[in-house]
C-alpha cells in the first residue's frame, strides 16, 4: 500500500504559480507512470499530466506551456510547477500513480485562481 499526500494549493491571482508537490509513503521507482488529475466543481475529474519511468511527459492541451510535471526519486516526491494560471485552472488537484496489477489516489489539494 502506498499513500500519497498532495500539498502546495491555495489562492492565487491570474497569471501566478503554484507548485504542487506529491510526496508517496515509499519508493516511487516502481511505479510505472505518475501524473496529476483536477476536478472542478460540477465537473468530472480530468487528466491534467503524466510522467512515466524513463522520463516521458504528457500533458493535457489546456495546461500546455504553462504546467511542467517532474519526479525525484530520491524524494519519493512529484511536483507539477503550474505557471500562468488561469480561473479555469480552479479545482482540486489529485496525485495518482500507476504500479504493477493496481494504481493510488492522494486525498488532493485546492488550486483557486482569482480573476
Amino acid at each position: 500500500q502506498v499513500q500519497l499526500v498532495e500539498s502546495g494549493g491555495g489562492l492565487v491571482q491570474a497569471g501566478g504559480s503554484l507548485r504542487l508537490s506529491c510526496s508517496a509513503s515509499r519508493s516511487i521507482t516502481s511505479m510505472s507512470v505518475m501524473g496529476w488529475y483536477r476536478q472542478a466543481p460540477g465537473e468530472q475529474r480530468e487528466w491534467v499530466a503524466r510522467i512515466m519511468s524513463p522520463g516521458n511527459t504528457n500533458y493535457a492541451d489546456s495546461v500546455k506551456g504553462r504546467f511542467t510535471i517532474s519526479r525525484d526519486n530520491a524524494k519519493n516526491t512529484v511536483y507539477l510547477q503550474m505557471n500562468n494560471l488561469k480561473p479555469e485552472d480552479t479545482g482540486v488537484y489529485y496525485c495518482h500513480a500507476i504500479a504493477p496489477m493496481t494504481q493510488y489516489w492522494g486525498q488532493g489539494t485546492q488550486v483557486t485562481v482569482s480573476s
